[in-house]
C-alpha cells in the first residue's frame, strides 16, 4: 500500500467515523477527560479581542463559543465534517481539509485547535500549513490525545444510538516528531502541559477507581503553545 493510498483511507475513514458521530456530538465539553482537556487550554488561552482567529477542527464549536466571547475582529471555523460544521455558530464556517487551508499566508493571529492533529495525514506538512497561516507574532493553541496513551492502547472512541462501539482513526505523533514540525515549520514552542490519569485528570466516573490505579500517571492527553 502507497503512502498515498493509505493517506487518502486514514482521511476517508476518519470522515466516516465523524459523520456517523455527529448527531451525539455535544458542542461542549461532554466527558471528563475534555473537560479536564479544556480547563488546561483555557490556562493558556491567548487574548482575542480585536485578533482574526481561527478555529481549526472546530467540530460541532465548543472552541468556536468562547472565541466568539473574546470578542474578535474576525473568527474563522473550520471543519471537514459537514454535519459537525453545520451545528456550529458565531462565526464563518468554512469546510476544508485542516492540511490544505483555503487561506492566505498570515490570514490568522491566533490558531485554536482542539483534539484533532491525530487525524492529521503527516504531522509536518499539518503544522506547515498552520504556520503558514499564521500571522507574524500570532499564536498556536492545540491539543490531542497523548501518544503514550495511544501506545498503551487506549483509543478515541464513542457509542451510537445502538450501543455500537466505533473506534475513530487516530495517529499518535510522538512528541520527538511534534517539536520536530514545530521548529520546521518556524514557531517556537512557549508551554507544554501533560494531562495524566490520576493526577490533572481526577474527575470520578463509571469505573474510574480502577481506571486510575490502573493507568495512575498515564500521560492521556497533551496541550501545546506556540508562537511565530
Amino acid at each position: 500500500m502507497s503512502d498515498a493510498f493509505a493517506a487518502t483511507r486514514f482521511a476517508a475513514d476518519t470522515l466516516a467515523a465523524y459523520q456517523r458521530w455527529a448527531p451525539f456530538y455535544p458542542p461542549v465539553a461532554h466527558n471528563p477527560l475534555m473537560r479536564a482537556e479544556e480547563k488546561a487550554m483555557l490556562e493558556w488561552w491567548p487574548a482575542t479581542e480585536g485578533r482574526r482567529v481561527l478555529d481549526l477542527a472546530c467540530g460541532t464549536g465548543r472552541y468556536t463559543k468562547v472565541l466568539a466571547a473574546g470578542q474578535p475582529a474576525e473568527l474563522v471555523a473550520v471543519d471537514f465534517c459537514e454535519p459537525m460544521l453545520a451545528q456550529v455558530s458565531g462565526a464563518r464556517r468554512v469546510r476544508a481539509s485542516m492540511m490544505h487551508l483555503p487561506f492566505d499566508r498570515d490570514a490568522f493571529d491566533i490558531v485554536i485547535c482542539g483534539l484533532a492533529i491525530g487525524h492529521a495525514t503527516d504531522v509536518g506538512a499539518w503544522m506547515n500549513e498552520v504556520a503558514r497561516v499564521l500571522a507574524p507574532g500570532g499564536t498556536v493553541l492545540y491539543s490531542d490525545f497523548h501518544p503514550a496513551a495511544a501506545r498503551a492502547g487506549l483509543p478515541r472512541s464513542f457509542k451510537d444510538e445502538r450501543n455500537v462501539v466505533t473506534v475513530v482513526p487516530h495517529r499518535g505523533y510522538e512528541l520527538e516528531m511534534q517539536w520536530e514540525a514545530v521548529a520546521a515549520a518556524g514557531l517556537a514552542i512557549e508551554s507544554v502541559r501533560e494531562i495524566r490519569a490520576g493526577i490533572e485528570l481526577t474527575e470520578t466516573f463509571a469505573g474510574s477507581p480502577e481506571f486510575y490505579v490502573h493507568w495512575h500517571g498515564l500521560p492521556l492527553v497533551l496541550v501545546v503553545r506556540a508562537s511565530k
